[in-house]
């Protein structure tokens, strides 16, 4: 979890879900075995995912323009100098320690399309790490040419209900083949679907249902995420009429939160204020459109 100044939220909130998560992702990577997370839209499927995989930190740093699998290209002899310059030892350290790459399948994606996805994923990530742990030895040797890399333990793909039948074994194949573990998250009805892909669904070791939060735990994702603008514990009358309308409108929804809250902020820039009553919580959530619940 971020640590954050006095009036700026922070980037992310672990929740009781989130840390359920972190540990089946982590047997998975153990055991190399497939794990399963579904749940509502905006429960922190993919922002749990993401977050696991530390992939606001990677991301930026992934050449995939720059790696082929037979060699360099004409560019590349520019990286990982270039990036690598401004590098922090917290990032090295990290790159050498997080072995998971995250992927959304484009909708409607082909077999082949998928696997070169995958497989240019892999080799950025592979790279990245090379370069990372050569980075003082002066040497340009980490070419990457494999199709698959030890460095890799886990592959976390959300979307998954986009998927097809030859999409998902497409999935399964590239985890057999690569001995990786593999997580696959989607919407509610996707446990029910691998059911009626055998060879997938047998591999299946560990499944988590990313779920609401209760009241309490809204209310403690209120206090680490939006202090500086409600008092989610606060015995003030005024105080605990606001928060009971966002436990009421978002019930757990930490993507509704989110946009309520945003909506909010607007709200009070637009009209002045300072305080967040009841009136102004109402108010941000006729600006919202929030599906049936």
């Amino acid at each position: 979890m971020t640590n954050h100044n006095e009036g700026t939220p922070l980037s992310f909130v672990e929740t009781k879900s989130y840390r359920r998560f972190g540990e089946m992702c982590d047997a998975c990577r153990r055991a190399r075995v497939v794990g399963l997370s579904y749940g509502p839209p905006g429960t922190g499927k993919t922002e749990s995912a993401k977050r696991y995989a530390q992939w606001s930190l990677f991301k930026p740093f992934l050449p995939e323009s720059l790696i082929t699998f037979t060699g360099r290209s004409a560019m590349d002899g520019l990286y990982p100098y270039r990036p690598f310059t401004f590098a922090s030892a917290p990032l090295e350290a990290s790159l050498q320690e997080c072995r998971t790459v995250f992927y959304t399948p484009p909708v409607s994606a082909s077999v082949a399309r998928i696997e070169k996805e995958v497989l240019t994923l892999f080799a950025a990530f592979s790279y990245l790490v090379e370069a990372a742990s050569q980075r003082h030895q002066g040497t340009e040797e980490f070419i990457v040419t494999r199709r698959f890399s030890h460095l890799i333990e886990l592959l976390i793909v959300d979307e998954a209900n986009r998927l097809k039948d030859a999409g998902l074994e497409q999935i399964r194949d590239l985890a057999d083949r690569g001995e990786f573990g593999l997580v696959l998250l989607g919407m509610p009805g996707l446990e029910k679907r691998l059911m009626r892909a055998p060879q997938l669904y047998s591999r299946i070791g560990f499944a988590h249902e990313m779920e609401p939060l209760s009241d309490e735990e809204t209310r403690d994702f209120l206090k680490k995420r939006w202090s500086h603008r409600v008092k989610a514990y606060s015995d003030d009358f005024t105080d605990k009429e606001a928060v009971g309308a966002i436990l009421r409108i978002t019930r757990g929804n930490i993507r509704l939160i989110e946009r309520l809250m945003l909506q909010v902020e607007h709200v009070l820039v637009a009209n002045q204020l300072q305080i967040v009553t009841q009136e102004v919580v109402e108010t941000a959530r006729q600006n919202l459109i929030i599906g049936p619940g």
